[in-house]
C-alpha cells in the first residue's frame, strides 16, 4: 500500500495531550493522576492512531469513528471484570482509595479504564502495520478440533476457580483464564475468535497483540512509576526485580490480557450482532 500519507489533526492533539499530561502527572503536588490519567492516555491512543494512518491511509478512528468511541465505552467493564477478580485476588493496589467517596472512584476510574482496549487495539494496529514485510509462517494448527475447544474451555474454569478459591497460586491464571473460557465459546458461536486463527496454522495476529499490549504495558508502569495516585502490586511468589513498580515477571501477563481483549471484544460483538465491528480491527 502507498506510504506517506498526512499526519491527522487528530495525531498533533494527541501528542500534545501525551506531552502536557505527561508532565502534569510528574510534577504537580499532591493527588492529581486521577484527573490526569484519561487525558495522558487518550492523547496516546489518538497518537497511535494517527501515526498508523500517516503509515497505511487507514486506521482504528478514521475507518470508523462510532467504533472507535465504541473501544472507549467497552473498555471500562471490562476492565472492571478484572477489579472484581481482584477483589479476592488482592494483586495489586490503588494508593489513596480512602481520599475519594465510592461514587468519585467509580466515575474516575472508569474513565481511566475507558482508555485501555483502544490502546491495546490501537497499538497492535501500528505493530502490524509495521511488519507486513515480516515472512508469514504456517506454524502448528490448534484449536480447530471440538475436543481442543472443549479442552480450552475446562481449562479455563479450573484456572479461574483456582483464581477465586487459591489466589495465592492464581497469579498466572487470573490473565489467561477469561480467554480460555470465552475463546472457545466464540469459536461455537461463529464469532471472529483466535482460535479459528491458530487452527488454520495462522499465529500471526497472536504476536501481533502480544508485542502491541506489551508496549502499552510498559507506558503504563512507566507513567504509572511517578504518578499520584499510583497503583502498586502484592504478587505472590513474583514479587521481585521490580521495572517500575511491576515485578519482571509480571510484565508476562500482558501477553495472554491481549488475547482476553481480542475474545471479549468480539464475544460483545457478537452477542449484539455488530456485524460491522467484527471485522474492525485490521491485524492481518
Amino acid at each position: 500500500m502507498k506510504k506517506g500519507y498526512t499526519f491527522p489533526i487528530h495525531g498533533y492533539a494527541g501528542i500534545v495531550l501525551v506531552l502536557l499530561f505527561w508532565y502534569l502527572n510528574w510534577h504537580l503536588e499532591g493527588l492529581r493522576t486521577h484527573w490526569g490519567f484519561f487525558p495522558l492516555w487518550l492523547g496516546y491512543c489518538l497518537t497511535v492512531d494517527a501515526i498508523t494512518y500517516k503509515r497505511e491511509g487507514d486506521s482504528l478512528a478514521t475507518r470508523n469513528p462510532i467504533a472507535y468511541i465504541g473501544l472507549f465505552v467497552i473498555s471500562f467493564p471490562f476492565w472492571w471484570l478484572f477489579e472484581a477478580l481482584n477483589e479476592v485476588a488482592q494483586y495489586w493496589h490503588y494508593s489513596h482509595r480512602d481520599q475519594f467517596s465510592d461514587l468519585e472512584y467509580f466515575v474516575l476510574a472508569s474513565f481511566s479504564f475507558s482508555t485501555v482496549v483502544p490502546a491495546v487495539f490501537g497499538t497492535s494496529e501500528l505493530v502490524s502495520s509495521l511488519s507486513r514485510n515480516v515472512k508469514r509462517k504456517s506454524w502448528i494448527k490448534l484449536g480447530g478440533k471440538k475436543w481442543q475447544q472443549v479442552a480450552f474451555f475446562i481449562t479455563g474454569l479450573i484456572m479461574l476457580l483456582i483464581v477465586l478459591l487459591t489466589p495465592q497460586y492464581g497469579a498466572a491464571f487470573l490473565w489467561i483464564s477469561i480467554y480460555f473460557i470465552i475463546d472457545p465459546i466464540n469459536v461455537w458461536m461463529g464469532h471472529r475468535s483466535l482460535l479459528s486463527e491458530t487452527a488454520k496454522g495462522h499465529w500471526r495476529i497472536i504476536w501481533i497483540l502480544w508485542i502491541g499490549c506489551l508496549i502499552c504495558g510498559f507506558f503504563w508502569e512507566m507513567w504509572n512509576f511517578h504518578s499520584n495516585p499510583k497503583w502498586f502490586y502484592t504478587v505472590p511468589g513474583v514479587d521481585f526485580w521490580h521495572v517500575f513498580e511491576m515485578p519482571l515477571l509480571g510484565y508476562l501477563g500482558y501477553f495472554p490480557f491481549a488475547l482476553e481483549l481480542f475474545a471479549m471484544y468480539h464475544f460483545v460483538v457478537g452477542i449484539f450482532k455488530w456485524k460491522n465491528w467484527n471485522s474492525y480491527l485490521k491485524l492481518s
